[in-house]
This record gives structure tokens, C-alpha cells and sequence, in this order.
């Protein structure tokens, strides 16, 4: 049995013809649901609770798409600030409860996962309970019932291509028939490492004014889409 912490298949070399599609992975929290600027917001104030001297700003441009537990190896190390005991659950409770409140689906994705076509899966940094909690306040779980998979299923989370070799295995796809909807770098970088293509998505309200397009574009993302009616049309060019 392959290890599914490396890579399954070389990158394309120059004129080799890309299979065709077999799999679409989806990011959750900025690319199905809206929820970066409401997580971040509340992993900021966490942070400032216990003394980490950092904006939101900050803590989107260094932690969206990663994992809680990459976060705070990151802030012990950079800030010399260790979490205190109940720290990340407490955050993930605050977390929960403001999405309750607030959190959406992103406009059109409903419909535009299911005119797809193609088998799709869910493959994401946050936690099961929170991947499930965010698809099913949103009316998107049935849409991925079964096939959701979290980076605690992983030894390494994003930007390791760990979870999306993984959820490719569960699924059945070769890494090379994957295209991966993405809206962070550390995602774009995941799918990049793991010989996937990868579209970039920048429709997620955490972006803002900020060059989206540019930042996911450098880090590998073969195009960039904000609009979820051109979604067949731009993974049928990827």
C-alpha cells in the first residue's frame, strides 16, 4: 500500500496530455462557506486574550487554509506565547457559535456542485465537527454526505499534499485526474505538491481589496474565479 504522505504520481512533463478529470476536491471554509472572516476574526481575538500581540490582517495573510494545530506550533515559536489549556476548544466553541449566527454558503454553490457532473469531495484543515456543523448550517452537507475529509485524518496538514492525496485514495482518483478548488496559498501549495491541478478561488469575503488573483496565481493556481456560474466553465479549462 502507497504511503499517502508522498506524492502518488510525477508532475506532467512537457507535451504529456493530462488525463481527464475524475475527481473535483473542494476546499470548505472560504470556498463552499463564508467563514474566514468570521473564524478569523475570532482566532484574533483569542490571540489577544493570551497575549499574542497580532491583527486580523496578520492572521489571515499567515494562518487562512492552515490548521489549528500548525497555528499554534506558529505562535509559540514566533511569539514565544504557549496556549494555555482549553485554549484551542475555547476558540473553536466561540468559533461555532458566532457561525451560528452568521455564517452563509457561498452565492450559487449549491447549484453549481450539483450540475458539476464529475464525483466531488471535501477536503479541509478544519476539524470534522466543524466541517459539519458549517456544511449542514448551510444546507451543503447532503451535497457531500460521506465524502469529507478533514487534516486530522493526515500526519501532516496544508501546505503538505497529505489530505488531498488522501481524500484522492478514499475517493478512487489518481492524483493527476484531480483539480482542486482552493482559496489560500497553503491550499494552492498542497494541490501543487500533491501532482493536482488547481483553480484558485477568491469570492470568500475574507479577500477583500487584496490581489487574491495574484497571490494564488504565483503560489500554482492555473486560473482564478469569484463567481460560482463560471465554475464548469473553469474546471473545463483546468
Amino acid at each position: 500500500m502507497r504511503d499517502a504522505s508522498t506524492r502518488l504520481d510525477p508532475q506532467p512533463r512537457p507535451g504529456d496530455t493530462a488525463p481527464a478529470l475524475a475527481l473535483v476536491i473542494f476546499d470548505c471554509d472560504g470556498v463552499l462557506v463564508d467563514s474566514e472572516p468570521i473564524s478569523l476574526a475570532r482566532l484574533t481575538a483569542g490571540l489577544n486574550r493570551i497575549g499574542v500581540p497580532i491583527d486580523v490582517e496578520t492572521v489571515r495573510a499567515r494562518f487562512a487554509g492552515t490548521s489549528m494545530v500548525s497555528i499554534m506550533e506558529h505562535i509559540a515559536r514566533d511569539y514565544g506565547v504557549a496556549a494555555p489549556e482549553g485554549f484551542v476548544d475555547a476558540v473553536k466553541t466561540d468559533t461555532l457559535q458566532a457561525f451560528d449566527a452568521e455564517l452563509r454558503a457561498m452565492a450559487g454553490v449549491a447549484e453549481a456542485v450539483a450540475a458539476l457532473g464529475l464525483p466531488s469531495c471535501v477536503a479541509s484543515s478544519s476539524d470534522p465537527v466543524r466541517l459539519r456543523h458549517s456544511l449542514g448550517l448551510t444546507g451543503l452537507l447532503p451535497l457531500f454526505e460521506g465524502r469529507i475529509f478533514s487534516s486530522s485524518m493526515v500526519a501532516r496538514g496544508k501546505p503538505a499534499p497529505d489530505l488531498f492525496l488522501h481524500a484522492a485514495a478514499a475517493m478512487g482518483a489518481a492524483p493527476a485526474a484531480c483539480v482542486v478548488i482552493e482559496d489560500s496559498v497553503p491550499g494552492v501549495t498542497a494541490a501543487r505538491a500533491a501532482g493536482m491541478r488547481v483553480v484558485g478561488f477568491s469570492g470568500g469575503g475574507h479577500w477583500g481589496h487584496d490581489p487574491a488573483a495574484a497571490d494564488l496565481t504565483r503560489a500554482g493556481a492555473s486560473q482564478v474565479f469569484r463567481d460560482y456560474r463560471d465554475l464548469a466553465a473553469v474546471i473545463a479549462a483546468a
